[in-house]
């Protein structure tokens, strides 16, 4: 069985930068929300490829998705196999290389933990834009420093063009 913090390891024990995102990263940040899974980022298309799991240990096999030219990933990989399965999410260069290496560590018990920060993390969620996720934008900023929706506004440059837009929509909470 693989938890999120032996995923973590794994993945950078083998060069791949990651980050929590999703409902652990929300926790992370101070706001509790209930989720059945651990998200993580990765910009590393290694990933995709099968042999890249062969060494993770009481592990079933990934499930593994490639996205096509017109998906906003990547892909995607599903591990199951734990109490709580993982989903690593391969997010396009060069917006999530940036997000990555701003990304922060925190101690959980005793394991040091990389996460996306508060504002990338309002980002992430825009750019899923469920109901869920443009909620989990609003308790972010609500819960944020005066300086959180600054930030937010700053990266938007960066940001693929339906976060912007979205972003706009909403109104600049």
């Amino acid at each position: 069985m693989t938890s999120g913090p032996q995923l973590i390891s794994y993945l950078e024990s083998r060069g791949v930068p990651c980050a929590v995102i999703g409902g652990v990263a929300l926790s992370a940040h101070g706001i509790a929300r209930a989720t059945l899974d651990t998200d993580v980022l990765v910009a590393d298309s290694a990933v995709l490829d099968p042999t890249f799991w062969a060494d993770l240990a009481g592990s079933q096999a990934p499930e593994i998705r490639r996205g096509d030219a017109s998906d906003p990933l990547l892909g995607a990989v599903r591990l199951t196999g734990s109490a709580e399965p993982v989903d690593i999410i391969v997010g396009r260069a060069p917006w999530t290389r940036q997000i990555l290496d701003r990304r922060i560590r925190i101690l959980v018990y005793d394991h040091s933990l990389p996460v996306v920060d508060r504002a990338d993390l309002v980002l992430l969620k825009l750019f899923a834009g469920g109901p869920q996720d443009l909620l989990d934008v609003q308790l972010l900023l609500a819960a944020g420093r005066p300086t959180l929706q600054a930030e937010v506004e700053q990266r938007l440059i960066q940001a693929p063009a339906s976060v912007r837009e979205l972003w706009c929509r909403i109104g600049r909470p």
